[in-house]
Parts: structure tokens; C-alpha cells; sequence
């Protein structure tokens, strides 16, 4: 019996272990979901709580004394000065270092209920902190497993706590035990309601706009600045982070689509910049932007979309094909000399705005341009401009271009070649080359989009073409569920934008497909679920304002008619023949219908206690008259329990019968009840039938005496 309830402790308290872990490692994924902790911090509180996992399990132990921790923990606070001034280089992260430091080993040498009680609390802080600087839809699951790990905590810590209490017989506890209960209830009801309300609405929404004056949490996307270093776009293009949702309304399929954001022109060899960038207002009527007067308009295909931005640190906006018009309410909007269009600030929350463009068709199967567009000689100059390059750069566009005649030929002949003599990759040189363009072109022959346009802008050059890189996006992911088309930061790309005779600025694109591309397998369609849900929870959570409410409305109204059913026609007078009957039957047959169904309740509510009094007192006389089984006594002693308990006496679930008799009070029913147990565990476990009435008589002087 030892054996089995020291097995029994091992196992609650393991338990209490794990949903503890589960719950600071819940408040824990909850942060790192935010996005604001860095790789080191992430890192490290993950080895903590996967060494606690394992101390926890037992297969390794580690009991470092309290000198030692000491130690350790006076050693990071001095090096939190290192961190600030050598390393993070701002106090803030320094000192969420510190912190994700102090509960790591505050997790790991955790011993005592108090140690606990810490630990929970840091959870607690976690969660709250997730709050604060979370908006997405994940911080909704997390928030749910760590209720659920909660709850799980709770209770194993009550266990555990009971099984190291003192055994004694409650008398008197349940003195208005009823109403206390359900006060009890009511009270831990409304506090997880307040609890989840304030992480679940209020935070998110309030407390992102506040902390945002102290901590950037924009994306920051490289290629749409006045500045970028060589190989930049290859990096960022390693995140899968989503950029911007697009609704796309259009018959045709969206996919392939350039979503373009800027462009450079100046390359000194290792950098592109734009040396004297020039911005230019677009008049704007109403948040109406009228780009392309209508008399210039091309025939061609055209599309309309609404684009809506997801924490862009840059004010870029991004575009398809050609745009022609734009609807852009509450801001203003600039033109570059690169035909790019800037806000002039980074973009709000939840911005987005609406366009209508034309896709480009290749130049090839498109007429010539009228009237013919022109560059200046400056312009010109400026969109030749070479660094001093390697003279077999010069020699490859010729070879390259060798039989081609126009300058389209040229362009066509130069993007072929890029395209089927070199190989695609993400994968970064080793080291900083000193020639990064010819180290591509000559050895290396490898490269992500950034390398191929850059090399086509070089070539086309060298042939007296004028060309530019253009950035932004290509393409993305369509999302079936949402109906919207998403643009993560792996979708960025590179291209080139070559002015030809009687075109103007004309697209090519060198880069050849990934062949590591990842298909619609289980991940992408998961994380197509997930994108789904954040976006449903930022439009219905984080920004549901009255609008939102019509919206709702609206959409459940119409819902609802699809299927046949008219919700509010009763307010507006008009009712359904089915209506008209049944009011007609409920005006005629209502009060028989009202009592039937009172009568049901009332069957329903009384029948099952009468049904088991009727069926025990059955079951008494038959004891009584000494036709009895091992079964009765169980049914006898329950009924002992009942009196007990009227008269302030109940058993704990804990106690066996004998504990239970031996912890009353040494009185006449102490003695009535002991005898009585002798005799119920004679014929519940000895099988001895003969005692049944003896029994029987315990029970009656038992009622007797109550």
C-alpha cells in the first residue's frame, strides 16, 4: 500500500513538473511568436526549457548549490553592461536579455513552493507581455494552451498539496457548502473572463500603437531605398515574414505577376544607389490619383486590385504593370525619377489602398508606341553609367549578342543566355568578394535574382542600352480560403527595366526558376490555414469597429436569404405563410401545449431520485428478509454515509471504510459506525450472506438514532 501511493506521488508530482514547464514554456512561445525577441534570447530560453524537461524526467541530474547560482547570476548581471555597450547596442534588448536570463535559472533551480509560485508568475508575465506586443492570430493559441496548461497546473498542485495534509475528517464544512460553491464558481468565471478579455482584446489592440514609440516592429525591406548593398535582396529573401496581402478582382489568373516598388540606376561595383533622388507630388482629387490621362492609355489587359500593407518600415508602394489609377485616401503621393511612387512616410497600420493597371504584354507581340517616348541626353548618360569593370565583361555582351540587331534582339539574347548558362541559388559566397559582378559572370555562375539583374544592367550597358534595376515581388501565393494573394519576404525579386526605341521602359527578367521551390505540400497549405486565421483575427479582432459590425450584419443577412431564411422580415411587417400557421396553432392550442410540456419537466425532474428510493428501499427489505449478495453492502453502506452526512460527518474520497470509522470521534455513533464497517466488510469482502440482516439492523438503529 506504501509502494502504490509513493508510485502514485511520483506520478502527480511529475505531473505538477510538466504542466508547470508547459506553462512557462506556453507564455514563453507566445513572446517568441511576437517576433520581438532575437535569435541568442530565443535560443537560450529554449535550452533552458528543454534541460528543466529532461531534469524533470530524470535522466540527468543537477543539483548546483546556492553559492553557485548565486554565482552565475551576479557574473550575467556584470555582463549585461558588455551586452548594452559591446553587442545589442540598446538598452532595451539588453535588458530582455537579462531578464529571459534571470528565469531561465530561475526555472532550472526551481525547489520549493515558493520557487514555484515564481515560476508561475514569470509565466504569467510572459503571456501578458505577448499581449502587449502581439496582434496576430498565434497569440490566440498560445493564450488557449496555456489556459489549458493552467488549469492542468492548478489542479495537480491541489492534489499534490492534499496528499501531504494531514488525514482528518471534515465535520461542519459543508455549512452553506452550496452557495459557497456556486459563489466560488461565479467568481472564478468572471476572472478568467476578465483575464482573457484584457490579453485577448483590449491589449492587442490598445498597446500595440503605444509600444510601437519604443520598439520597431516594421519590416524593413532592402531594394527600396536610395541604398543597397550588393547582395542585400538575397538576404532578406531568406525570410518567409508576409509583406502584404492583395485581393486581386480580375477573370484572369493573377499568378507570375511583377509587383514593382522601385528601381536603381547607379552601381559603383559592390552598391546601387540613387545619387540625387528626386520626388515629385501627384495631384490628387478626393484620394483619386488619375496617373495615366485617358487619351495616352494603351489597349491591353487590365486589372484592379486593393493592396493592404503588413508593418512596412519602407513607404514604397507596389504596383502591377502599369498603374493608371489609384484610390489613396488620408495620405499623399510622391513620384521618383525611377517612375517609383512613394508615400513620403512609412505607411500606417492596416493601410492599403486600391489601383487599376495594365499588364504589359510582351514587346514582341505589342505595336509600337505613339507618340514615340523619349530620354534626355543627362538621363541617358546617367542610365549608362558602368564602374570600371573587367574588359571580358564588354567581350561577353558581344559574344553574347552576336547576330542580334535591334536592340531588343540584344536585350532578348543577353536574358537568354543568363538564363540558360547559370544556375539559381540563395546560398551566399563564403566571403566578401573584391568583384562581386565578375566573380558571377566568370567563376562562380551562380547566383540568386539580385546577381542576374545586376549582370544584365552591366551587359546591356557596355552595348550602349540604357538600363535599370527594378525591385519589388514576384508573384506570391494564392490563398484559397481568404481569396487573397500572399506576399512574403521570399517572394522578393530583382528584374531589369531596359529602355528600347519607340517602347520606352521595357521588362526583362534574366533569373532562371528556383529549382528548390517548394510545392503545395502539407507545410505550405498548413501555413496557407495559419495565414488565414491571422487574417481573419486582424480584420474581426484587432480593427472590428461599427463598420465592421454592419459588415457582419450584412454578410449574415445575405447568408441567411441564400438559405431560405428572412430574419428581419417580421420587422418590416412581412411574414411567411408557415409563420401566419404557426402563430395560428400557438393562439389555439398554447395553453395545452405549456401544460404538457410543464408536466414533462416536472416527470423528467422527479422520476430518477424516486426511481432509485423506490429501487434501494426494494432492495432493504429484501436484505431484511435474508435474500442478500456481496452487491447490497455497498447499497447499505451509502445509505450510512447519507446519515453521516446529515449529522456533519463526511468521508473522504481518500479514506477507506476502516480509516473512516477509526477517524470519528469515540461516542456512541463512533462505536455504531464501527461495528457496522466490521460487519459491511464481513459481507462485502468475506462473502459471509448471513450477516445481511445484522446489518440491516446497524442501519436502522443508525436512522433510529439520527
Amino acid at each position: 500500500m506504501q509502494r502504490h501511493d509513493a508510485s502514485v506521488a511520483v506520478s502527480v508530482e511529475r505531473f505538477f513538473q510538466f504542466s508547470l514547464l508547459g506553462l512557462v514554456a506556453s507564455g514563453y512561445l507566445a513572446v517568441a511568436g511576437s517576433g520581438y525577441l532575437d535569435t541568442p534570447t530565443i535560443a537560450l530560453t529554449a535550452f533552458g526549457l528543454v534541460l528543466r524537461a529532461i531534469l524533470i524526467c530524470g535522466w540527468i541530474r543537477i543539483a548546483p548549490s546556492e553559492r553557485a547560482i548565486t554565482g552565475v547570476t551576479l557574473s550575467y548581471v556584470a555582463f549585461f553592461g558588455v551586452d548594452y555597450f559591446l553587442l545589442s547596442h540598446d538598452f532595451l534588448a539588453a535588458t530582455v536579455h537579462l531578464v529571459f536570463f534571470l528565469a531561465v535559472m530561475k526555472i532550472l533551480t526551481s525547489r520549493t513552493n515558493r520557487d514555484y509560485l515564481y515560476t508561475a508568475i514569470i509565466a504569467f508575465l510572459e503571456l501578458l507581455a505577448a499581449a502587449i506586443l502581439s496582434v496576430s492570430f498565434s497569440f490566440f493559441l498560445f493564450l488557449a494552451l496555456f489556459l489549458l496548461l493552467a488549469m492542468a497546473a492548478l489542479t495537480s498542485a491541489e492534489i499534490r498539496r492534499s496528499m501531504t495534509r494531514a488525514r482528518t475528517t471534515a465535520r461542519g464544512g459543508l455549512r452553506r457548502f452550496h452557495p459557497r460553491l456556486a459563489a466560488l464558481s461565479a467568481l472564478v468565471s468572471v476572472g478568467i473572463l476578465a483575464l482573457t478579455a484584457g490579453m485577448f482584446f483590449l491589449l492587442p489592440r490598445t498597446a500595440d500603437a503605444a509600444f510601437s514609440r519604443l520598439i520597431s516592429h516594421r519590416i524593413y525591406i532592402p531594394g527600396f531605398s536610395n541604398h543597397v548593398k550588393f547582395g542585400e535582396i538575397g538576404e532578406f529573401k531568406t525570410s518567409s515574414r508576409t509583406v502584404m496581402h492583395i485581393a486581386v478582382y480580375s477573370t484572369e489568373s493573377a499568378a507570375g505577376l511583377k509587383w514593382r516598388g522601385g528601381a536603381l540606376l547607379h552601381f559603383d561595383g559592390k552598391n546601387w544607389t540613387n545619387p540625387l533622388p528626386e520626388r515629385t507630388p501627384v495631384p490628387m482629387e478626393r484620394g483619386h490619383i488619375n496617373l495615366v490621362p485617358s487619351q495616352l492609355r494603351r489597349n491591353g489587359r487590365r486589372i484592379s486590385y486593393t493592396v493592404e500593407m503588413d508593418g512596412v518600415e519602407n513607404d514604397s508602394l507596389f504596383f502591377a504593370g502599369v498603374p493608371e489609377q489609384v484610390e489613396l485616401r488620408n495620405s499623399s503621393l510622391f513620384r521618383s525619377e525611377t517612375d517609383s511612387f512613394h508615400l513620403g512616410h512609412p505607411p500606417p497600420a492596416g493601410f492599403h489602398y486600391e489601383a487599376y493597371s495594365l499588364i504589359e504584354a510582351p514587346p514582341e507581340a505589342e505595336p509600337v508606341v505613339w507618340p514615340p517616348p523619349l530620354i534626355g541626353p543627362e538621363e541617358r548618360d546617367a542610365y549608362l553609367q558602368l564602374p570600371p569593370l573587367d574588359p571580358r565583361v564588354a567581350r561577353l555582351a558581344q559574344a553574347m549578342t552576336a547576330g542580334a540587331i535591334t536592340d531588343l534582339e540584344r536585350a532578348r539574347a543577353i536574358e537568354h543566355h543568363l538564363h540558360t548558362d547559370y544556375s539559381y541559388t540563395l546560398e551566399l559566397p563564403k566571403r566578401e568578394m573584391e568583384h562581386p559582378l565578375e566573380n558571377f559572370l566568370f567563376e562562380r555562375k551562380k547566383g540568386h535574382c539580385e546577381y542576374f539583374a545586376t549582370a544584365m544592367v552591366a551587359l546591356l550597358r557596355t552595348l550602349g542600352i540604357p538600363s535599370r534595376m527594378a525591385t519589388g515581388f514576384q508573384s506570391g501565393i494564392y490563398n484559397p480560403i481568404t481569396d487573397l494573394w500572399l506576399i512574403r519576404a521570399s517572394d522578393a525579386h530583382a528584374w531589369v527595366e531596359a529602355w528600347l526605341p519607340n517602347r520606352g521602359w521595357t521588362t526583362f527578367d534574366p533569373t532562371p526558376p528556383d529549382p528548390n521551390q517548394a510545392n503545395m505540400g502539407l507545410v505550405t497549405r498548413l501555413n496557407l490555414y495559419l495565414d488565414a486565421a491571422d487574417t481573419f483575427w486582424q480584420e474581426w479582432v484587432v480593427s472590428y469597429d461599427p463598420g465592421h459590425q454592419g459588415t457582419l450584419a450584412d454578410k449574415l443577412q445575405q447568408g441567411a436569404g441564400r438559405l431560405g431564411i428572412r430574419w428581419f422580415d417580421s420587422l418590416s411587417g412581412a411574414e411567411s405563410a408557415w409563420t401566419q400557421h404557426l402563430r395560428a396553432f400557438f393562439k389555439r392550442y398554447g395553453l395545452a401545449v405549456l401544460a404538457i410540456a410543464a408536466c414533462g419537466l416536472l416527470v423528467l425532474r422527479v422520476s430518477p431520485p424516486l426511481i432509485r428510493m423506490l429501487r434501494i428501499r426494494r432492495r432493504v427489505d429484501q436484505v431484511r428478509r435474508g435474500h442478500a449478495s456481496a452487491a447490497d453492502a455497498t447499497l447499505l453502506y451509502e445509505r450510512m454515509l447519507e446519515i453521516l452526512k446529515r449529522r456533519g460527518f463526511q468521508k473522504p474520497l481518500w479514506f477507506t471504510p476502516t480509516e473512516f470509522a477509526a477517524s470519528l470521534p469515540a461516542s456512541a455513533l463512533g462505536v455504531r459506525v464501527h461495528q457496522f464497517t466490521g460487519t459491511y466488510n464481513e459481507l462485502r469482502f468475506g462473502g459471509r450472506t448471513e450477516v445481511a440482516p445484522q446489518l440491516s439492523a446497524l442501519l436502522d438503529e443508525l436512522e433510529r438514532e439520527e
